[in-house]
């Protein structure tokens, strides 16, 4: 167990945030995945096999996404690294207050990059449009380079630590 030295550190406080909305803000990812594939390869909606199955799948591993998810959260933290705590007068907490701003957050940056095809492809081979765990495994790793690419960061790995800079 990692001793919390500040534990109304802001950090603490926005990594609890994002970790009790996991299960919620990952559903909402694969709606808006769904949303986003209408208006790139179906506008009209046309029933067609492959969107029957998007629109009718429920049930898909969740692991990778949620991988993909935990991604985003670390690139919002980086994003938002301050660790002072704002003062807050609508009487919500800071927890509350990191929860809205995160789930808004996310649900921007998931209509962002919703725009983009190789994300809506390499997410849907991931979760609705599962089909072998090596394909899924190969799409994880380009949608998260794709993720990277498109927030300009870059991981380096140095004595078994990673750490996120700006490329």
């Amino acid at each position: 167990m990692i001793q919390k030295l500040f534990p109304l550190d802001k950090n603490y406080l926005l990594r609890q945030a994002q970790s009790v909305l996991e299960d919620q803000l990952v559903e909402m990812m694969v709606f808006e995945l769904k949303k986003s594939y209408t208006q790139l390869y179906n506008p009209l909606m046309l029933m067609d096999e492959t969107f029957v199955r998007i629109l009718d799948t429920h049930h898909y591993p969740k692991d990778r996404l949620q991988m993909i998810y935990r991604q985003l959260c670390g690139i919002y933290r980086f994003k938002n690294g301050d660790n002072q705590l704002e003062l807050l007068f609508d009487g919500r907490s800071h927890l509350d207050k990191f929860k809205d701003d995160w789930s808004n957050q996310l649900l921007n940056w998931t209509r962002e990059l919703g725009m983009h095809e190789q994300y809506v492809k390499t997410m849907l081979r991931m979760t609705i449009l599962f089909d072998s765990d090596s394909r899924a495994e190969w799409s994880e790793n380009h949608c998260k380079a794709f993720i990277n690419q498109y927030f300009d960061l870059k991981i380096v790995k140095r004595k078994g630590e990673l750490k996120l800079k700006i490329a």
